[in-house]
């Protein structure tokens, strides 16, 4: 009787295991697995799977710093010693009353993430070689300077401020998208001929068309974008945007045209590579490449100033500063 249930009970186990043996490794084991990354993982439809939350906080600057002029990439012990001293730079807990810390000390260091990490690239510029943003054409500096002045001024309307202060598009979700303060997250949806790209700042949806169709005509904030696979990568054509479109640091213009590529390395990590040509503002088109993380964090919705309040406060302390201006100068 022992040796009956013995046998049924390893049967038992044997018949509960099989399963489990046969399965596809998790996103996460399959990261680990060498073999794995080199796999594109597939959609049902045969696409490679871009899916998921995609975390791009990064501490590697847009542009080279000085330091490291002439140098590309660095060590990964280059790379540590760098993230420690930015992130001592950086600690809006600082007390030393360093540039450093936070403006009237309005946010501590756990509202903040720039990440945790560097790519061992040493801006994320990769073209021009020097990783700095080509020089403005003469346009460009005008309206650089026109959108200082408006900047430094009390705001004499909304469109004296830029499209994140009035709640239009993310500080970080561009297109293009960089990293910034925080909230440096997309989620990506696929179908068998549609890609969503939603920004978890101020949950801009970008809807982009796999299915061949040409641009349309209307310009909007972030443009007019399709899309279409070369080989394992999703290439995103954008083109049609407003002459203040996007929240990028540079001044934009209705000739700018976006090309951003999507490649999955592994099940851990997606290239994000763009590249960023508006003749009107700059000398030359530059290219800039991001790795993303994944993240097993959902999204949540950011709802930016609820009736953009910020908005009304900004015009009245604006109204505010012109009173006593005036009442100054009599």
């Amino acid at each position: 009787m022992r040796f009956q249930w013995l046998t049924f009970t390893v049967f038992l186990a044997i018949l509960i295991a099989a399963p489990l043996f046969g399965q596809v490794p998790s996103a996460k084991t399959a990261g680990t697995a060498k073999a794995q990354t080199r796999v594109p993982l597939r959609t049902i439809d045969g696409q490679p799977d871009l899916q998921g939350v995609w975390s791009f906080a990064m501490l590697t600057p847009l542009e080279r710093p000085a330091e490291f002029a002439g140098k590309a990439n660095l060590t990964q012990q280059e790379a540590a010693e760098y993230v420690k001293r930015l992130q001592e730079r950086r600690n809006a807990d600082r007390r030393d009353g360093g540039a450093a810390a936070d403006v009237a000390r309005a946010y501590n260091e756990s509202w903040y993430d720039y990440g945790k990490s560097a790519s061992t690239q040493t801006s994320l510029i990769i073209d021009p070689p020097d990783g700095k943003l080509p020089p403005l054409t003469p346009e460009g500096q005008k309206r650089a300077q026109a959108r200082g002045a408006a900047l430094s001024r009390p705001a004499r309307g909304p469109e004296d401020r830029n499209l994140g202060e009035r709640c239009i598009l993310g500080f970080n979700s561009g297109p293009p998208m960089l990293p910034s303060a925080y909230n440096n997250n997309v989620q990506i949806f696929q179908t068998k001929d549609t890609v969503v790209l939603l920004n978890e700042m101020v949950h801009n949806a970008r809807i982009i068309p796999l299915d061949g169709r040409p641009h349309g005509t209307v310009r909007q904030w972030v443009g007019d974008s399709r899309g279409h696979w070369e080989g394992n990568t999703l290439v995103v054509d954008t083109i049609n945007f407003t002459n203040e479109g996007t929240t990028f640091r540079i001044p934009v213009d209705e000739n700018f045209h976006l090309i951003e590529r999507f490649t999955r390395r592994d099940a851990n990590t997606l290239i994000y590579e763009f590249t960023a040509d508006d003749p009107t503002i700059q000398t030359r088109p530059w290219t800039a490449s991001v790795p993303m993380t994944k993240s097993d964090e959902p999204m949540y919705e950011y709802a930016c100033h609820e009736g953009n309040y910020g908005m009304l406060g900004i015009l009245r302390g604006a109204r505010a500063e012109e009173k006593a201006a005036e009442a100054g100068r009599k």
